[in-house]
């Protein structure tokens, strides 16, 4: 079943109003007709609804059953990636869409490969929006994960004492040990900050700039990964537990 996003200002009672690039994927690329059944997602609430109409202008698609599902997380994953090359980044934010990250936030570090100017910045992230808002929409996510405009890592480290919990994949002598007390450490409305080098890896500095913030670090496991794989499999390991251990 596909899905699609609404804001609340479409709604009309029980019924949604799409207009503009969603309608034209209802109608001309899937060929959708009146009876066809879709979900609407709206404020993190998925609805199971009905094409009543459907015209050059508007679909009307009605509410059949509310609260339908609801495929979100009980934690709030906010993944800060250091920036890679571009396709690397499309695909961090579609893979870890799917995964169920909340936020994702490009991050400058000191050994980032790519430096983008600053007029590039705001089309970058909207570029990487409409990356996030397509992998939603394939995973059935009730939200869209935000991009956050790309960010220092000198300012990441004041922002770690509004997580519950903030970890650092990094070289740990105490290996997976670690990582298991960690993720036993997350529970239900927690919000969780991961940080992720870019291609040339951490300064030590920064580790220890987050560390002295409050971050915790944790292994991956033994071998050493690109910065690409150890987004998903970073945030992978979270979705995982979370969905076997963490009740909302």
């Amino acid at each position: 079943m596909f899905n699609f996003f609404a804001s609340p200002d479409s709604r009309n009672g029980d019924c949604y109003y799409i207009e503009g690039n969603d309608l034209n994927h209802i109608k001309n690329v899937l060929r959708m007709k009146p009876s066809d059944r879709l979900l609407v997602s709206d404020k993190g609430i998925s609805s199971l609804c009905e094409i009543e109409s459907l015209d050059d202008s508007c679909a009307v698609v009605r509410i059949i059953e509310e609260e339908y599902q609801n495929t979100e997380l009980p934690v709030e994953i906010h993944l800060f990636q250091g920036l890679p090359k571009a396709d690397k980044m499309e695909l961090i934010i579609q893979k870890c869409t799917e995964l169920g990250v909340h936020r994702i936030v490009p991050c400058e570090m000191h050994r980032c490969v790519v430096k983008i100017e600053d007029k590039k910045k705001k089309s970058k992230v909207q570029r990487w929006q409409a990356i996030s808002e397509s992998a939603a929409k394939q995973s059935k996510r009730s939200i869209i994960p935000e991009i956050g405009d790309i960010l220092p890592l000198s300012l990441l480290k004041e922002r770690v004492k509004d997580f519950d919990l903030f970890i650092v994949p990094y070289e740990n002598e105490r290996g997976m040990a670690a990582t298991k007390e960690a993720l036993d450490r997350i529970k239900s409305g927690m919000k969780v900050g991961i940080l992720i080098g870019p291609e040339g890896g951490f300064e030590e500095k920064e580790v220890e700039a987050m560390l002295g913030a409050g971050a915790i670090p944790l292994s991956l496991g033994s071998r050493i990964l690109r910065t690409e794989t150890a987004a998903i499999t970073a945030v992978g390991m979270c979705m995982l537990h979370i969905e076997m251990n963490v009740k909302e």
